[in-house]
């Protein structure tokens, strides 16, 4: 297979994981007989500080015409006091709007050798494998009215939802879910909020379509606690924006490293590929990033966004075998544990993709 794959480095250790990821990327190629290419683009806080917008108007145009984009952060703290739409960040929402990516994967899983990185016990730890569904083009980071009113000082967001919106990313839960264990758990908070009692009830209709999966409803803070006292028991979380986001997050807690987390944001064209974690400044250039979720993203990104599973599956199964050796970056480093750079980890997988 031929593809072009469009890089968007970021910022702090975005640069790092993107490099490592492209290695990767380009080892399967090699193994595999498929042709990659690549390009570079800026986004975030390093377009910024080229007096250039977060997001240029070359890098989106290039990311709507590749077949994937693997981006690795954003954020800057230099720009921390900027009003949000001149921020790092505000690259991430618009770019996800223009390529109309509405459904966000985030898996999180009990890595071999890794049950005891977390701060969970290893009985309740073990055996979790789950996946969040989030819908990633509504909800308050996308909805109007927004801002600060000029005239009573007041500050609004707006959490909007329309019915096509709830359902398409409900049917991607519930078709993942076939795939999976049948389990899935809608996630709101019903009791308080308006826009969740229309995505509970919206969820309920778009599951009678599917009689083979298992859908209950569960508020928010309900599923935080649970996540942290039984993480096992989750298989498909469907939830909206916000709470997607925090969730997942809460999930890289609970697997030890949010360093450990890929995702997939996809939508009609082409996917976007990215770590769930931040661009993590203090550690920068000093190769200590762990690329786990950077090569997770890439697995993603040929297994979700170019239909090459084998590829996707080829990647996940290096990453196993690489922890099973005991190499370690600093984030999940344990007793026992042989440390690794961020290049050291990547070079060692590599070559387990190899045997």
């Amino acid at each position: 297979m031929k593809a072009h794959i469009v890089l968007l480095p970021g910022d702090g250790i975005g640069p790092e994981v993107v490099a490592a990821a492209q290695r990767v990327l380009e080892a399967v190629g090699r193994l595999r007989g498929h042709s990659w290419t690549f390009s570079t683009k800026l986004i975030g806080g390093v377009a910024l500080h080229k007096k250039l917008p977060a997001l240029p108007d070359d890098t989106l145009t290039a990311a709507l015409s590749a077949d994937a984009v693997l981006l690795g952060a954003v954020g800057d703290p230099a720009f921390d006091k900027s009003p949000p739409s001149s921020r790092p960040e505000s690259a991430l929402l618009k770019v996800r709007r223009e390529l109309g990516v509405f459904a966000n994967l985030r898996p999180a899983r009990s890595w071999p050798g890794l049950e005891e990185s977390g701060p969970l016990k290893r009985e309740v730890f073990a055996g979790t494998d789950l996946i969040v569904v989030r819908e990633l083009l509504g909800g308050l980071y996308y909805g109007e009215p927004r801002g600060t009113d000029a005239r009573s000082g007041a500050v609004v967001n707006t959490m909007c939802y329309t019915r096509p919106e709830v359902e398409r990313v409900a049917h991607v839960a519930f078709k993942l879910a076939q795939k999976r264990r049948r389990q899935l758990v809608s996630v709101d908070k019903a009791n308080v909020l308006e826009v969740s009692q229309f995505w509970r009830t919206v969820v309920t209709d778009v599951g009678r379509s599917y009689p083979d999966v298992a859908l209950s409803h569960q508020l928010v803070d309900s599923c935080a606690m649970k996540l942290a006292l039984a993480p096992a028991s989750f298989d498909v979380v469907l939830t909206e924006n916000m709470f997607g986001d925090i969730l997942s997050d809460e999930a890289g807690a609970v697997c030890g490293s949010l360093g450990l987390l890929p995702s997939a944001s996809l939508g009609p064209g082409p996917g976007l590929f990215e770590p769930v974690h931040g661009s993590a400044p203090d550690i920068a250039g000093q190769s200590k990033a762990n690329p786990i979720g950077a090569i997770g993203s890439a697995a993603m990104l040929l297994s979700d966004g170019l239909g090459l599973n084998d590829e996707g599956a080829m990647i996940v199964q290096a990453i196993e075998r690489t922890l099973a050796t005991g190499l370690r970056t600093p984030d999940i480093m344990s007793a026992g544990c042989r440390a690794a750079t961020t290049d050291q980890f990547t070079d060692s997988l590599i070559a387990e993709m190899g045997q």
